[in-house]
């Protein structure tokens, strides 16, 4: 009978990918609402993979429903909860997600243009949009992050002058650095993360914080240009579970190779960026973070109640 619960001896159960594909969403989107809203609830398989049911597939057309409506996803995602979801075969098939339609798409070639255009105010609109309309980890994952990429390729290229990439660099990081505070709230664990000398790009070092930081951290944020000297004041004082070194210039984690070293030989040190290598990190004993920015700091937040593998004394 139509409306009734699925016997859960005989109701299929699917693996992540398969849900992303039936309901237009990226896996990274799913994972997030998963955690951040406890939207889904998955099953185990013998193997240990998380296994969604048609129920959680309807939970997630509901909660797209109520964003389509304009409600921020937070607020989306309380409604769909607290709603009964009807059958997927009496729920109007939608065929993708915003950002599967290219709405990010579009948001990320409209801030582009106004950021390139100097046009400040039409830039603040755009991301005011972009986190009201869309998660978090897909407005820095699918927007902000690669705007930024698309900025420094174009003043390689000499399409984008110093003062257009100043200008949407100051913007951009003024704007995530208010989406950050207050950091160090809360008695998760504790993270400090820097920049070391001679690097000033830390914007995808404080996406990487807030990240983090949304999922329960305690961010000390030290950003650009810090020796790590200062870096290893700053643990003594405060004992972090972790600490995060990023760069996206070559040569400036590996001239400052020794105090790395140092400091990693009594705490926890992650290296991450383009300016961090695996042999880096075997010479220094330090750890290297390969996927981008929000990837990452999910991955470590997923993994952070394994103390052992991270070596971390989470509190």
């Amino acid at each position: 009978m139509a409306g009734q619960p699925a016997d859960p001896a005989t109701e299929e159960l699917v693996q992540i990918g398969d849900l992303a594909r039936r309901t237009g969403l990226s896996v990274d989107v799913l994972r997030a609402w998963e955690r951040r809203y406890g939207l889904l609830r998955p099953r185990r398989s013998d193997g240990g993979f998380r296994l969604y049911s048609s129920r959680d597939e309807d939970t997630v057309r509901a909660m797209l429903a109520q964003i389509d409506r304009g409600f921020p996803p937070a607020q989306a995602a309380k409604l769909a909860l607290a709603q009964p979801t009807l059958p997927s075969s009496t729920v109007p098939p939608r065929p993708a997600a915003p950002w599967a339609d290219g709405a990010l798409t579009l948001a990320r070639a409209d801030l582009y243009a106004a950021l390139t255009g100097f046009r400040g105010s039409r830039a603040h609109q755009l991301i005011d949009e972009l986190f009201a309309g869309f998660t978090v980890d897909a407005a820095l994952s699918e927007v902000i992050l690669p705007c930024l990429a698309d900025l420094g390729d174009g003043w390689e290229r000499g399409a984008v002058t110093i003062a257009q990439e100043h200008f949407a660099s100051n913007l951009l990081r003024e704007r995530l650095l208010g989406l950050a505070r207050p950091w160090d709230r809360g008695s998760g664990p504790r993270a400090i993360l820097a920049c070391p000398p001679n690097e000033r790009h830390d914007i995808a070092l404080i996406c990487f914080g807030i990240v983090l930081g949304r999922s329960g951290w305690r961010i000390t944020f030290l950003g650009a240009d810090t020796p790590i000297g200062t870096v290893a004041e700053a643990a003594d004082d405060l004992e972090p579970n972790l600490v995060v070194l990023a760069s996206i210039l070559d040569g400036r984690l590996t001239a400052v190779t020794p105090a790395i070293r140092e400091l990693a030989a009594t705490r926890p040190v992650h290296i991450a960026g383009k300016g961090a290598t695996a042999r880096l990190a075997r010479s220094t004993g330090a750890v290297l973070l390969t996927d981008p920015p929000v990837a990452a700091a999910n991955h470590l937040v997923d993994s952070s109640s394994t103390a052992d593998r991270w070596q971390l004394p989470l509190t």
